[in-house]
């Protein structure tokens, strides 16, 4: 079964900043030793018939005021193929050069602001749709960090999205609600920004929400995501290095597509196909 992961973190210690990993700042995990170290392409093992043969790696803090300097060390340090989205702030008035610098970047296909608390405010900056316009120009993906079951987040987002309407919006985590569960205002979240056409979503980020999060309940709440997106535009993805806060990154994966529960054309949509279109990983 080949697999291409779409939301994975590398990091590098040595180089990099990576100010939330240090113990005296935010999140405040009691389990981030777990995680605040480095992590190479060497560390997503896989066997028994899976083969990882591609990724999408998310910024990870590496050094928010130079983001190009992440996909220079990954460039240079990763063999598979991958695609790499930065991070950009996008209520910066320098949003225009800062993307120009990432695009001399081969790997670069879009940008993640993590929204998460912030998100009304970040939004209703006056500059975020204009970016956002940018980025639907040069045909950049959008990478959605926030509480999808917030309903005035919702509003405001898709007030935007409808100024952009060929924007590639990829929403991380399932929509990031406090629970691995779709509940109602979640489900009205997420069918609100499924009408966006090119609207995507990934499974992922069981961890987050639950350091003992249940196999069975991420089945259904992938269930729930497949109908209301259908499943060529959902996505299986790790979160890795994060995903060792509950298990191994083969075990994650074994479990996933040994479920019984998806046949095997549905696999490999989740787990491949939908990855390698959105991302534009050709090979």
């Amino acid at each position: 079964m080949n697999i291409i992961d779409p939301h994975l973190h590398l990091f590098n210690l040595e180089l990099g900043d990576y100010h939330w990993l240090q113990p005296k700042n935010p999140p405040y995990w009691p389990d981030k030793g777990i995680i605040n170290k480095s992590f190479t392409e060497v560390d997503l093992q896989l066997t028994k018939g899976l083969n990882l043969t591609g990724f999408v790696h998310i910024e990870a803090g590496f050094n928010n005021q130079q983001p190009e300097l992440e996909l220079a060390m990954l460039t240079e340090q990763c063999t598979l193929p991958f695609k790499s989205i930065a991070f950009a702030d996008i209520t910066e008035t320098n949003f225009y050069s800062k993307i120009n610098v990432l695009q001399q970047h081969s790997a670069f296909i879009g940008v993640r602001h993590i929204l998460d608390e912030q998100a009304i405010a970040i939004l209703s900056q006056p500059l975020v749709l204009q970016n956002l316009k940018h980025l639907e120009k040069q045909q950049l993906i959008f990478e959605l960090q926030c509480d999808c079951s917030d309903n005035a987040v919702i509003e405001l987002l898709v007030s935007h999205l409808q100024q952009v309407p060929n924007l590639t919006l990829v929403i991380e985590h399932c929509g990031m609600s406090d629970s691995n569960t779709v509940s109602h205002n979640l489900r009205y979240g997420l069918t609100a920004l499924a009408n966006v056409e090119h609207c995507f979503i990934k499974c992922s980020g069981w961890e987050m929400r639950d350091r003992r999060w249940q196999f069975e309940q991420a089945i259904l709440c992938i269930d729930q995501i497949i109908e209301i997106f259908g499943e060529h535009r959902v996505m299986l993805a790790s979160n890795f290095p994060l995903c060792l806060f509950s298990g191994e990154y083969q075990q994650l994966w074994q479990s996933l597509l040994t479920s019984g529960r998806f046949s095997e054309k549905t696999l490999m949509a989740l787990c491949y196909q939908n990855a390698k279109r959105i991302y534009q990983l050709n090979f």
